[in-house]
């Protein structure tokens, strides 16, 4: 490792990328810290550590929620939008097209971050609604214009965040926007240490060394499903071509057992989010049936036996459907062909494409109840623990073990390039 360090600090673009993108992390979480006036801290700090469900979406911010700041909305808005072009590619066409060349990706991104702004609008006026129709005395009467004003701060914020991350990115040393999620959670661990230490009880000292245990076996659980994958065997046909031989050489085809990495699990906060936020709004309807049917809908997502056997159906739904809409073994099938290779045993064409499905919907189905696991892990630790704190454990884990290991790669990658250059 401190071979790998050293390495690092005497390459001087890798050094000076890797000092850039602390810098900007930096900015982030300065960002993150400049409130909107107007807001009780105290009374929205009580309910994001009550909720399950806020304390997921705070988590996406980059903990600017939990302090409504002026990135309050965090890069959510911008990996929606993201999501809907990837959706839209399999359904249109000429979107499915576009997303095969690099002017066609370009322009899809242009038109995700254009997306962004008016999503990242919605969520802002929806959040602040909901916000002011609570009883918590978290948001006092506000005027329109300073209604207006907020929800184009908020906005402007998401829209800078995402500047930064394509910044970040741009470096080659991790990938911006999940850097951003990264550090937001890593925020937060001198906080939970400092309660830790000022709390602490010698009856605590079991608990916490079983918390301690259960973190070290996740992050070992998601390093072995992140890294873990099955290699199909390849064969190439040998083909001569006038006095020269090509091919005939063996490799293997990785199928990672976790391809969707996190996305199932925002897919589902999305979608468990969706009807409690809608839910509120209509609660003080004229109407009675309409108020006591949002009532209860409340009621129902509040408990939480349903609210982990929903999240977790959810989350393995998703992984599949996720995995379906980034793997197409039928184009991996048509490239082996033309290329001239097979599987030893499958016939080439739609026998390969069936057995590369096949294959991936058995392996697939180990990370899909992992990361439904996953996802639950804190409503299970709290059902046995009566612990809160740690609400969106299993989450944060998943996220920060992942990106640690894309940055590492990415990092190793440019220092294996600079030895070969030095060749």
């Amino acid at each position: 490792m401190f071979d790998k360090l050293e390495q690092i600090w005497k390459a001087k673009d890798l050094r000076n990328n890797i000092l850039f993108v602390l810098g900007m992390l930096v900015v982030f979480r300065l960002a993150a810290h400049i409130p909107i006036p107007g807001v009780n801290a105290v009374a929205l700090k009580n309910l994001f550590a009550s909720n399950q469900i806020l304390g997921l979406m705070n988590l996406f911010s980059g903990g600017g929620m939990e302090t409504f700041s002026i990135v309050m909305m965090g890069v959510a808005p911008y990996i929606t939008s993201s999501i809907i072009f990837q959706l839209l590619g399999m359904i249109v066409p000429t979107i499915e097209e576009m997303q095969k060349e690099e002017a066609g990706r370009q322009k899809i991104n242009m038109w995700t971050r254009w997306l962004t702004v008016p999503l990242a609008a919605m969520q802002a006026y929806g959040m602040i609604t909901l916000l002011r129709s609570g009883s918590a005395g978290i948001i006092g009467q506000i005027s329109p214009f300073d209604f207006a004003v907020i929800i184009i701060t908020v906005s402007a914020g998401t829209i800078f965040l995402m500047w930064l991350g394509e910044l970040i990115s741009e470096k080659k040393v991790g990938n911006g926007i999940s850097l951003l999620i990264f550090a937001g959670i890593v925020s937060g661990l001198p906080t939970v240490v400092k309660q830790i230490l000022v709390t602490f009880d010698s009856t605590q000292l079991f608990m916490l060394l079983g918390f301690t245990i259960i973190a070290i076996v996740t992050v070992i659980g998601v390093v072995v499903i992140n890294e873990g994958q099955r290699n199909i065997p390849v064969q190439y046909a040998r083909q001569i071509r006038g006095n020269r031989t090509f091919g005939g050489t063996s490799t293997h085809l990785p199928l990672r057992v976790n391809m969707a990495g996190v996305i199932p699990i925002i897919f589902a906060i999305s979608v468990v989010l969706f009807p409690s936020m809608i839910a509120q709004f209509l609660i003080h309807a004229k109407s009675a049936w309409l108020a006591n049917a949002a009532t209860w809908t409340i009621k129902l997502f509040n408990d939480q036996l349903f609210y982990g056997i929903i999240y977790f159906v959810l989350v393995v739904a998703f992984t599949y459907f996720y995995t379906e809409v980034i793997f197409h073994p039928e184009q991996i099938a048509e490239n082996l062909q033309k290329q001239g290779g097979f599987i030893p045993g499958i016939r080439p064409g739609k026998t390969t494409s069936d057995y590369l499905a096949g294959t991936t919907h058995k392996i697939i189905l180990v990370g899909a109840l992992f990361l439904g696991l996953i996802a639950i892990l804190p409503l299970i630790m709290k059902y046995f623990t009566g612990v809160q704190a740690f609400s969106v454990g299993g989450t944060s884990l998943l996220i920060v073990v992942s990106v640690v290991i894309e940055t590492v790669k990415q990092i190793e990658a440019q220092l294996t390039m600079r030895e070969y250059d030095g060749l």
